[in-house]
């Protein structure tokens, strides 16, 4: 097979996984919790007070992120804690953060 054919098959796959992420990330309330979980692991219940996303809505976005294989989940007795497992996703929030949320981010160059 030409090496060029082989390139641009990794390539295509590459981007279908990278628009499978963003789309993920086009989400708000999916953004938010990303977020906060590249700050370290977080309970759901602090997910819940920090964002003031209820919980119905909360779960489902949580589900989304699990179906996705963006995070995982840790339980200890009733707690389930929630943690950045995609290495992609989280240098993602990474430069999000940095472009958005940090305390130079609205100042001009």
């Amino acid at each position: 097979m030409d090496t060029g054919t082989l390139d641009l098959d990794k390539m295509k796959t590459s981007a279908e996984q990278a628009c499978r992420l963003m789309k993920v990330l086009s989400n708000p309330d999916r953004l938010m919790l990303l977020c906060q979980l590249s700050q370290g692991e977080k309970r759901v219940g602090e997910l819940e007070e920090i964002l003031g996303i209820a919980q119905p809505t909360l779960s489902q976005q949580l589900t989304v992120l699990r179906d996705e294989e963006l995070v995982t989940t840790r339980r200890d007795g009733k707690r389930i804690y929630y943690q950045i497992t995609s290495p992609q996703a989280l240098a993602v929030m990474q430069v999000l953060y940095a472009q958005f949320c940090s305390a130079h981010s609205g100042d001009s160059a």
